[in-house]
């Protein structure tokens, strides 16, 4: 399986950001890769499973979005589209800095900060 996320290098919300940084050893010894784009601020959501089926739209994967907010998102199954997304991921990945486990041990006091922050983390 080959799990890769793209996240933002540059935040729009700083405490969503050490959120999700405070994740990132877990999902790299899980096998995930996280790619932090360097460009600017990316806030994209859509997924592609096996050059088939994609998702792409506004939901953000929490309880607040899922449950409170009405934001929508379209399923593509083998259509035309995933290949331009498939392509538009490829292009996107050069952009990024890919994370290493060495990347998530930096700022240790910050990331006990943001141990303690998860607790709060459905509210942003």
């Amino acid at each position: 399986m080959d799990v890769r996320i793209v996240v933002p290098h540059i935040p729009d919300k700083k405490t969503a950001f050490a959120l999700t940084r405070s994740n990132y050893m877990a999902l790299i010894k899980g096998g995930v890769k996280i790619y932090e784009y360097l460009p600017g601020f990316v806030h994209a959501k859509s997924f592609l499973s096996d050059d088939e089926a994609s998702v792409v739209g506004t939901i953000n994967l929490d309880y607040r979005s899922l449950m409170h907010h009405y934001e929508n998102a379209v399923f593509m199954y083998r259509t035309a589209a995933n290949a331009e997304l498939k392509a538009d991921y490829e292009a996107t990945f050069k952009k990024c800095a890919l994370q290493t486990e060495e990347d998530a041990k930096k700022s240790v006091v910050w990331r006990g900060m943001c141990e303690i922050l998860k607790a709060f983390a459905p509210l942003f």
